[in-house]
């Protein structure tokens, strides 16, 4: 069980059955990272009402070893999953249902938690395997119209990269296949590559 778990509700009324579901939610964290020293969670309405009912926030700040790992839930914005804005949108539309709306927020700010630790247990792995400063990757796909593609590691793990990230102006030089190497940070999606040079 993760110790101390920090709960804080902003512009709302604490609620012992959002609390009880947040500790439900941080004991599971343990299965896929145990290395995580303190859990500190925000559930917040913003000041902004909306139209149709108010939209929760929640924010969760994970302590690691050397590290800091935050997610973020806002309905909506582009760093929240799909199912969430598609669910959430439709709750914010019940009448008299906040408390379904922050149960949905916190499971599914929890969900992208879950795939974060898993990315960073996965990571903290690789580098006890593999010394190297600059891992290799060949290019998986490509969507030159949007500016982005994804590497495939010889592990099979798929990295995000963007046009801007590729060093020399690369990126039009870029096939199916070609072989890289990149630098590797945490995306507000997972990992992604934050700079890919062409391997000679």
């Amino acid at each position: 069980m993760i110790r101390p778990v920090q709960i804080s509700f902003r512009n709302m009324e604490r609620s012992e059955v959002l609390e009880e579901k947040i500790l439900q939610e941080a004991d599971d964290l343990d299965t896929y990272y145990d290395g995580i020293m303190s859990c500190r969670v925000v559930v917040e309405v913003p000041h902004r009402r909306h139209e149709h009912g108010n939209i929760i926030h929640v924010r969760i700040d994970l302590a690691l070893p050397g590290s800091e790992l935050t997610v973020t839930h806002e309905p909506g914005l582009h760093g929240a999953s799909e199912r969430s804005a598609v669910e959430e949108g439709a709750k914010a539309f019940e009448a008299g249902a906040p408390h379904k709306n922050a149960l949905l927020a916190i499971h599914d700010a929890f969900e992208r938690a879950r795939r974060r630790l898993q990315d960073y247990a996965r990571r903290q792995h690789g580098e006890v395997k593999v010394h190297a400063p600059s891992p290799y990757a060949r290019v998986a796909r490509l969507f030159p119209g949007d500016d982005y593609g994804f590497l495939t590691t010889p592990d099979g793990v798929e990295i995000y990269f963007h046009r801007n990230s590729v060093l020399n102006e690369g990126f039009d030089r870029l096939e199916i296949g070609t072989e890289v190497s990149f630098a590797e940070e945490e995306g507000e999606k997972g990992p992604q590559a934050s700079t890919v040079r062409i391997a000679r």
